[in-house]
């Protein structure tokens, strides 16, 4: 599988000098299997210019969204396979009593947000509420669960053979409590991250930032890092960075990042934090490890 960061900011682009290397989009990546079928994964803004990238349409573009709070759907409506009518477009995402998925994307995509409905797009999109699914989409098989974070929010795993990206971008495992404290079952999201090849996850606030955000929905450095190693993660990619937090700032929170990592067991050489326009292969460790004749 490969992997492309199109946004790896959360809760509210952050464009300017201060954001240019690790970039101010929000939650968006693609990742493409091995038969060319395309997943994104959430439409944050990093999705608008993902959608100029494409080529020309030829298979479904399924776009999963992990819950529909602003930062992780403003994109849809700059996403430029949207506007073609030859594009066929599924979207995955929670289910809700309130209303279906349909219906709460289309408050976004509707007057007084947006200039156009979704009933006006031109392309072929439908809706299909995710969890507690699990479904194949070209040879990979998809899996969604619930995870901790406010509103309606699942996690997803995505499996190809023996190589599997789990992506928990919005995540609070523990919600306050130590996380060494809690037995497995008691960890939000720790079956489906379990033994990931990459794990890519919150990390949006540091230590001490944490304890005035308890409850908010997202996660600490310690226990983005303590859940990786928990889980069994053979990659931890850190992501949906604080809109307050400089390339300085995630430069530094890096380094010490490699260095608790190094302290619970793990190689610094297999956690690190998102970057927009990064691309990464995904494989499992055993092949990674596989000589080539």
């Amino acid at each position: 599988m490969r992997l492309k960061i199109w946004g790896a900011r959360g809760s509210i682009p952050a464009p300017g000098p201060e954001t240019m290397r690790y970039g101010g989009n929000t939650s968006c990546a693609e990742l493409t299997l091995s038969d060319g079928s395309t997943l994104i994964l959430d439409a944050g803004t990093g999705i608008r210019n993902l959608g100029l990238a494409l080529p020309r349409v030829e298979q479904p573009i399924h776009i999963l969204l992990t819950h529909l709070h602003l930062d992780h759907i403003q994109g849809l409506m700059f996403f430029a396979p949207a506007f073609r009518p030859e594009a066929e477009i599924i979207i995955w995402g929670p289910a809700s009593p309130e209303a279906s998925l349909r219906d709460r994307i289309a408050r976004y995509i509707s007057a007084p947000l947006a200039p156009v409905e979704v009933r006006e797009l031109p392309s072929l999109m439908s809706f299909r509420e995710a969890e507690p699914l699990e479904w194949s989409i070209g040879p990979a098989r998809i899996r969604a669960q619930a995870v901790n974070h406010r509103g309606p929010t699942l996690g997803y795993r995505i499996e190809e053979g023996d190589t599997s990206l789990c992506y928990i971008p919005d995540h609070e495992p523990g919600l306050g409590a130590p996380l060494a404290e809690l037995e497995d079952d008691w960890i939000s999201g720790f079956e489906l991250a379990r033994g990931a090849s990459m794990l890519m996850h919150d990390c949006q606030y540091t230590d001490e930032e944490y304890l005035n955000h308890l409850g908010w929905g997202h996660c600490p450095v310690s226990d983005a890092l303590g859940f990786g190693r928990r889980v069994g993660a053979e990659r931890l990619l850190l992501f949906h960075h604080d809109p307050l937090h400089s390339d300085d700032f995630l430069d530094h929170m890096g380094a010490d990042v490699m260095r608790r990592w190094r302290e619970l067991g793990g190689d610094p050489e297999r956690v690190e934090l998102a970057a927009e326009r990064h691309e990464l292969t995904v494989m499992a460790a055993a092949r990674e490890a596989t000589p080539t004749v």
